[in-house]
């Protein structure tokens, strides 16, 4: 008779030798009608979480992360998941069968807390297994379902093209909460770009009451709302500010920054 524990190891097994079997022999590419910059940034930020991770010892992982509430086991299981379950979008999209991310967000959360208990040899594998299942999954996702719609886990229909962008923002922020040196400092200004226009953007479907000027150097101004104070700092400075994760390097004329609203 098998062993929770066993029955564990069994599915795990069994999961990598499909993925074994679906990445196949020789070089295979993304369809021509994938996003391929959205993927490109998606991909490198993997690399970068991975640096992160990669970076801190398994003691280190039971420490706090820059997310209150999270350690740095909570953001690892979360990631981890997260790709897990932007995969089953992929795989909604390949089969027309639906395949919601979560089946609720109580399991959502239940399954985060449950990963961040796990061993940091389990943690680690959970972010290295998952994050090369999507990839075979975008990989292998014929070129005419790009467009094909699923839904997200905030209710929102989205091509499943979208699943790129949504990881690409996971991996990347999720890098910076491991708090062990990750910096907004180093993300490419392509991405810094439309993390902006994401925070702004999703202010505006919400109906968000923002009302202030977003001023760089070198860039654009930018009025949100009715305008109001100009909130003023270099472009990596201004995203850390405006996804929720510090002020450090931006100002406003009027003194107090603006308290801003959830972003996701």
């Amino acid at each position: 008779m098998s062993t929770p524990g066993g029955e564990h190891a069994d599915a795990e097994a069994a999961a990598r030798a499909e993925l074994r079997e679906r990445q196949g022999a020789g070089a295979r590419y993304d369809a021509p009608e994938a996003p391929a910059e959205r993927l490109a940034l998606a991909r490198r930020g993997t690399a970068y979480f991975a640096r992160k991770l990669n970076e801190l010892g398994d003691a280190a992982l039971d420490g706090d992360s820059l997310l209150p509430g999270w350690s740095r086991r909570h953001v690892i299981a979360h990631v981890g998941y997260n790709a897990r379950a932007l995969t089953r979008l992929v795989d909604w999209a390949r089969t027309g069968v639906e395949n919601p991310m979560y089946a609720s967000a109580r399991q959502r959360a239940a399954e985060i807390e449950l990963g961040a208990t796990t061993p940091a040899r389990a943690l680690r594998n959970l972010f290295a297994h998952t994050e090369v299942a999507l990839s075979v999954a975008w990989r292998d996702l014929p070129g005419e379902r790009w467009d094909a719609e699923v839904r997200t886990a905030q209710g929102r229909l989205v091509p499943v093209n979208e699943t790129a962008w949504m990881r690409a923002r996971e991996v990347w922020l999720h890098a910076v909460d491991l708090g062990n040196g990750g910096d907004t400092r180093d993300f490419p200004t392509e991405l810094l770009t439309a993390l902006r226009a994401d925070v702004t953007g999703s202010w505006e479907r919400k109906r968000e009451k923002v009302d202030l000027v977003l001023a760089h150097e070198g860039g654009e101004r930018i009025v949100l709302g009715e305008g109001g104070p100009t909130v003023r700092g270099s472009l990596p400075d201004l995203v850390r500010w405006l996804t929720g994760r510090g002020a450090s390097g931006v100002t406003s004329d009027a003194g107090e920054l603006p308290v801003l609203p959830r972003w996701l």
